[in-house]
């Protein structure tokens, strides 16, 4: 697996930078300002904004613990938008230092989704188009077998949605800016509302939440305040996927700051995931690419030295109980020999790292 040369790793923190900054000032002007809010024990910031007359919008900012939000709040001020310079950025990075670019639908809906605020509001995408940016979060290059989808999907925990108390526009609208073809799916429950959005050609967007909870709520989509009136299917192990989310860039245009699970997780996740695809049609592929893209950032961690952040999340799922230590087992034993015997590897290496046993699920 070949490394991303330095040059392009910086110059991606530097888009990242430049891009956060543009989209912090267009969602805070300087005319506002933030004020901390105790919602249920813990604190977060929100934004007030003069409406004109005499009164005000608020909207949610972000939790009061987040040192990259707490450290944009201190420095609060107008922001220069470089837009031809950062789309220049992108262009490099894709063409000369080897990173991945989404198509340009799944592209377009992840930045219209980001403009209405989708990550500022506790959103992570997951699936392949989160897959597409570990390349430059982990510096390597990716295999484009690995990474070619159809639909995105998005996740938002349940509590967040609950405790917001802000929302996106309404989603159908955004997602039509995009293409008017957009429609509901109707739910496989038969509920009025839709998890899910499909267009013309077929693209789907999905929205996911975490369950804790009942295996009664599995077939139900969930209420979520913040999602602009979607609904959200409820699906056990996301909330590990999704737990502790790392930023980075999105390589369309002139770049879209998003949210994405950790590489770690999301290798993690694919293995359980495996194990529960349907055999046959559409189950077969999907479990295919799961151990594919699992296997791929088991290589890329070793390699980048990373073992030791596979070994703490590994060693969390396991001690989480019997059915996922089945959902590892089986996933790891559809691997091939290669991808099996470095997992091993790996886990063997971060064991002695983190200084914690780690058993084996081969």
């Amino acid at each position: 697996m070949k490394q991303i040369d330095l040059v392009y790793q910086t110059m991606l923190a530097e888009l990242g930078q430049r891009s956060l900054d543009a989209a912090w000032t267009a969602d805070f002007p300087p005319e506002g300002r933030f004020t901390p809010v105790a919602v249920k024990g813990k604190k977060y910031w929100y934004f007030d904004i003069p409406d004109g007359q005499g009164g005000k919008t608020r909207r949610y900012v972000g939790p009061a613990d987040d040192r990259d939000i707490a450290r944009r709040v201190e420095t609060h001020k107008r922001e220069k938008d470089d837009l031809r310079a950062r789309r220049r950025m992108v262009s490099s990075l894709t063409r000369e230092g080897g990173m991945i670019a989404p198509d340009s639908m799944s592209g377009d809906v992840i930045e219209a989704l980001a403009a209405g605020g989708l990550f500022r509001l506790g959103g992570v995408l997951t699936g392949t188009v989160a897959f597409q940016t570990y390349s430059g979060i982990l510096g390597v290059r990716l295999p484009m077998a690995a990474i070619m989808t159809g639909d995105a999907d998005v996740a938002q925990d349940y509590a967040i949605s609950s405790e917001v108390d802000d929302s996106l526009p309404p989603i159908l609208e955004l997602l039509q800016s995009v293409d008017p073809t957009f429609r509901p799916v109707p739910h496989r429950s038969g509920a009025a509302a839709s998890s899910a959005f499909v267009n013309g050609s077929g693209y789907r967007v999905e929205f996911l939440t975490t369950n804790r909870g009942s295996d009664d709520y599995l077939d139900q989509p969930a209420k979520m305040p913040a999602l602009g009136g979607a609904r959200a299917d409820p699906l056990r192990f996301l909330d590990f996927l999704i737990r502790d989310p790392v930023r980075t860039m999105l390589l369309h245009r002139s770049g879209v700051p998003v949210t994405v699970p950790d590489p770690s997780r999301y290798a993690v996740h694919k293995l359980i995931m495996a194990s529960r695809r349907q055999n046959g049609g559409q189950g077969s592929v999907k479990r295919d690419k799961d151990i594919r893209q699992a296997a791929l950032l088991f290589e890329a961690l070793q390699q980048t030295r990373r073992t030791s952040d596979l070994a703490l999340v590994y060693n969390e799922a396991w001690e989480r109980g019997q059915a996922w230590q089945e959902g590892i087992r089986a996933g790891a034993g559809m691997l091939a020999d290669e991808d099996r015997s470095r997992l091993g590897d790996c886990l063997r290496t971060g064991a002695m790292q983190i200084g914690e046993d780690v058993t084996m699920p081969f």
